[in-house]
């Protein structure tokens, strides 16, 4: 059965290349990004987990870990790291999970047989500190994940779920923001005090609240 929007994440007890861990446990109050990998020693993925070492101080500030999973075991996984530091130029700084027998795969809908019946696909999942899913993408093989899109989506969601607000067409952080639609535009200037416009009756920006 697929994750949806909304649903709880499933709870899970893994090896690591940084220990064994208790998923919950593991997360604790944090933001978490999970993402799959086909196999070890793929080389867009190892551009990826070099790139997301790269930005672990990017992820601490909007409070959010990150954790990778690959379908081969932990040996294997130990061996690609070496590869990932030497070709990335990082220190990588964050678990890869080891999942030789599919079980986080599995629970996480991370095999898709018409695709190949054997291997994760290339997914993301955002999982927010209440453990429920906030976000899901599946990439192609050959197309690299972009991890400015996935720290985009973690300011968005952050910013939106303290403030009465949506995020327009590639937003990014210091940009207008529109105002939700079950805010009369009489109330705006109160809820809002920076100021606003009003493009359309349903259309209402103000600049970045939390800024």
């Amino acid at each position: 059965m697929s994750l949806r929007l909304g649903d709880t994440a499933p709870n899970f007890d893994t090896q690591t290349t940084m220990g064994d861990i208790n998923f919950y446990d593991w997360a604790g109050d944090s933001w978490v990004v999970l993402y799959s990998h086909p196999s070890d020693y793929t080389p867009v993925c190892t551009t990826e987990l070099g790139r997301t070492a790269a930005l672990k101080e990017e992820f601490e500030r909007r409070n959010a870990k990150v954790i990778a999973l690959s379908v081969d075991g932990l040996e294997s996984h130990l061996g690609w790291v070496k590869d990932i530091e030497e070709t990335q130029h990082v220190e990588m700084n964050f678990p890869i999970i080891a999942d030789p027998e599919k079980k986080v795969a599995v629970a996480y809908d991370m095999i898709h047989p018409a695709a190949d019946d054997k291997f994760t696909v290339r997914s993301v999942f955002i999982i927010d500190p209440k453990r429920k899913i906030r976000l899901t993408l599946t990439y192609p093989p050959s197309t690299g994940r972009n991890f400015q899109e996935i720290l985009r989506v973690l300011d968005s969601l952050q910013l939106t779920d303290n403030y009465s607000v949506a995020t327009p067409v590639d937003w990014k952080e210091g940009e207008d923001v529109v105002v939700s639609p079950s805010i009369a535009t009489a109330d705006i200037p109160a809820r809002f005090p920076k100021g606003h416009k009003v493009i359309k009756p349903y259309l209402r920006t103000t600049p970045q609240p939390n800024l």
